[in-house]
């Protein structure tokens, strides 16, 4: 198998990042082993569809989500695209495949109460990680980027004259996400703090621990849970939910949803109506309440 080249071609063409990348891999390699298994000496560039749907099979007796499954035949219908792209292959058996249907999840957004809440504890922290948590948190809800978009954040990113803040998103794609006050205002205490810090290489982010090393995807998602999981009944805390809550509260004002696609980083308005659901609940609370021809 050609996995070494597929995956340079993802992390160096299609900038996919490592997780990503690893998580393909992992995937067609699964795949492999199964044909191990079952049928000595097949390779997956000699598969045919029969196969990958015995696979399927396997799958779903094996109680796999649907949802799961998809992603796996992505990957796999991936690797087919890029074996036909180098020559290796010339008819992709995946070709005619249609993914197994998935439930769509609607995803609860926090409320305001509920963010007031967190930042009015936050609010009475007054040391390092405390402010850095506090400027985490209005950094997610003001601007609505991911969890990695965060991380990657530069000093240089910021332009604090200009209220502005430049943002690496997927694909490498940049856009700029304007700095509300109270998130400025969060900013400039940080970095006081900040500057404490030892220097190491991590010092060009923005976001870093203690001992001065930039943060990390799991302690991201351990400060949102910790506070919010406080505040909020729900099942999930994460960063994920705050960018839900940030597109949600933007619609419900009336924001235009090209806006919204922007803010996101979206590259498609489909990507962006997933998020319209809480706003209609919104609208229909309003129409009812404002039409003449209400009579509930």
């Amino acid at each position: 198998m050609s996995l070494a080249r597929f995956s340079d071609y993802l992390l160096l063409e299609k900038n996919y990042s490592k997780h990503t990348v690893t998580a393909y891999i992992k995937d067609i390699q699964q795949y492999q082993a199964y044909l191990n298994e079952k049928y000595a000496g097949e390779e997956i560039i000699n598969s045919s569809y029969n196969l990958i749907r015995q696979w399927i099979v396997a799958l779903v007796n094996n109680k796999l989500s649907n949802r799961s499954i998809n992603r796996k035949i992505s990957s796999l219908n991936t690797y087919y695209k890029f074996l036909i792209k180098v020559g290796d292959l010339k008819v992709n058996p995946l070709k005619t495949h249609r993914a197994l249907k998935t439930e769509k999840k609607i995803q609860v957004p926090f409320s305001e109460k509920e963010f007031e809440y967190v930042i009015e504890n936050l609010n009475k922290v007054d040391d390092f990680e405390g402010v850095r948590d506090k400027l985490i948190v209005e950094l997610f809800y003001a601007t609505g980027i991911r969890r990695i978009e965060l991380i990657n954040i530069k000093l240089i990113d910021i332009d604090v004259s200009n209220r502005a803040l430049k943002v690496l998103g997927k694909r490498n794609k940049e856009r700029f996400i304007p700095l509300i006050g109270s998130v400025l205002k969060t900013l400039d205490v940080y970095l006081q703090f900040r500057e404490e810090l030892p220097i190491t290489e991590d010092s060009k982010y923005l976001f870093l621990t203690k001992k001065g090393l930039k943060v990390y995807e799991t302690l991201v998602y351990r400060i949102i849970n910790k506070y919010f999981s406080k505040a909020s009944s729900k099942t999930k805390c994460s960063p994920h939910v705050i960018r839900h809550s940030f597109a949600t509260h933007l619609l419900n004002e009336g924001a235009d949803i090209n806006s919204v696609k922007e803010l996101l980083g979206h590259s498609s308005l489909a990507a962006t109506q997933i998020y319209t659901h809480s706003s209609i609940a919104e609208l229909k609370k309003v129409h009812a309440k404002a039409h003449p021809r209400n009579i509930d």
